[in-house]
C-alpha cells in the first residue's frame, strides 16, 4: 500500500520529536545538577536560596525555549520535507507483463471497434475551426447536426463525410449503411473498455501524490485515485514499447495550460489509458498522450494537442486543436 506524503511526515515527526525528547531531558538533568551546585555554593557564601533557585528557574526555561524552538523546526522540517511531487515518483514498474508478455504493468484495455475512431462521443463533437484531425470522427445516438465547426461534406447518400481539418472520414448515426450499425458496435465497444479499465483489481498505486501528479516520472502500472487528477507541470511516464500504463480515476483530470504528458523511453501513447469518470480539461497549448475514455466529457482548449484517442461517453470539444490517432 503506497504511503501518503502526510504519514511520511507524521512519521518523521514523530521519530525526531522523540530523539529531541530524550536531549531535552538530558539538558534539563545537567541544568538541575549545576543548579545543586550552585545552591550548595550559595549557602555556603549566605546567599538567599530564594536568588538562587530563581536563577536555576530562568536556567531551565532558556534551555527548555531553545528545545522547544528546535522542535517547532523539526515539524515545520518533517511536513516539508518531500513535499516536491517529484520525491513521490516510483522508483519500478508495477505488477504484469504489460503488452506481449515482454513488457510491464497491467495487460492492455482492449477497444474493439472503437478504436477505428480517433474521436468518438455519444452526444457531440463540438470544433472552434481550425484544428488538424488525423483519423476518422464517429458520434452515435447523436446526428451529424451535433458535429459542428468541420464545415462538413456529405455525398447525397453517403455513409461518411469529410472536412478539410480532417485526414479521415467523419461517421454519424443518420448516415447512410453501414454507419449507424457500425457506431452502435463502437459505441458498446467504447463503453464495454470503460468498464474494463475501471474495474481492474488490485492497482499498484493508490492515492500516489493525492492525485497531484506533475513533475512525477511514472513507470508502468495500474494507478488509482478517488478524487480528480491534476497535472499542473509536466508528468513523464517512462518505459519500454511493451510497457502498459492504466490509471483509473473517479473524479476528472485537470491539466494546465502549456504542460506536457511526455513519453520516454520507447512508451507508447497505444499503452496509456486513462480511464476517467468526470471531465477531462486539457488547457491551452498543453499535450496529452493516450487513449483517454471518459465516462463524461472531454475538452480541449485552444493550441492544446493530443497523441492517442479521445473517447467520451458525452461530448468532445476542441479549439483549433491537433490529434493524431496512435
Amino acid at each position: 500500500m503506497t504511503i501518503t506524503l502526510k504519514e511520511k511526515a507524521s512519521s518523521k515527526y514523530r521519530a525526531m520529536k522523540s530523539k529531541l525528547g530524550v536531549k531535552l531531558a538530558s539538558m534539563e538533568r545537567k541544568v538541575l545538577r549545576l543548579d545543586a551546585k550552585i545552591t550548595a555554593r550559595a549557602k555556603a557564601r549566605g546567599e538567599k536560596l530564594a536568588i538562587t533557585l530563581d536563577r536555576a528557574a530562568k536556567s531551565v526555561r532558556r534551555a527548555t525555549g531553545v528545545a522547544m524552538l528546535a522542535m517547532i523546526a523539526i515539524s515545520a522540517s518533517a511536513c516539508t520535507d518531500s513535499a516536491a511531487p517529484g520525491n513521490l515518483s516510483p522508483t519500478s514498474p508495477g505488477a504484469g507483463t504489460g503488452t506481449g508478455g515482454s513488457g510491464h504493468g497491467p495487460s492492455p484495455i482492449a477497444l474493439g471497434t472503437a478504436s477505428n475512431y480517433v474521436i468518438l462521443a455519444k452526444s457531440a463533437a463540438s470544433n472552434v475551426p481550425t484544428s488538424a484531425i488525423t483519423g476518422n470522427i464517429g458520434v452515435s445516438p447523436a446526428a451529424a447536426s451535433f458535429i459542428t465547426g468541420y464545415s462538413l461534406i456529405l455525398p447525397v447518400g453517403g455513409a461518411s463525410s469529410t472536412s478539410s481539418q480532417v485526414t479521415g472520414s467523419i461517421f454519424a448515426s443518420d448516415y447512410a449503411a453501414p454507419t449507424p450499425a457500425n457506431l452502435t458496435t463502437a459505441v458498446a465497444n467504447m463503453q464495454t473498455a470503460y468498464v474494463d479499465g475501471a474495474g481492474r483489481v488490485t492497482p499498484d498505486h493508490t492515492e500516489l501524490a493525492s492525485g497531484n501528479i506533475g513533475g512525477l516520472t511514472l513507470p508502468a502500472g495500474l494507478y488509482k485515485w478517488s478524487n480528480t487528477v491534476i497535472i499542473p507541470t509536466t508528468v513523464t511516464l517512462n518505459g519500454n514499447a511493451n510497457d502498459v500504463w492504466i490509471f483509473q480515476i473517479a473524479g476528472g483530470v485537470t491539466q494546465s495550460s502549456a504542460t506536457r504528458v511526455e513519453l520516454t523511453g520507447g512508451a507508447l501513447a497505444q499503452n496509456i489509458f486513462w480511464v476517467v469518470s468526470g471531465v477531462v480539461d486539457i488547457g491551452t497549448t498543453a499535450h496529452m498522450e493516450g487513449q483517454i475514455l471518459s465516462q463524461t466529457a472531454i475538452s480541449l482548449h485552444t493550441g492544446a494537442t493530443a497523441n492517442g484517442r479521445l473517447l467520451a461517453q458525452t461530448a468532445v470539444t476542441l479549439a483549433g486543436n491537433t490529434i493524431v490517432k496512435k
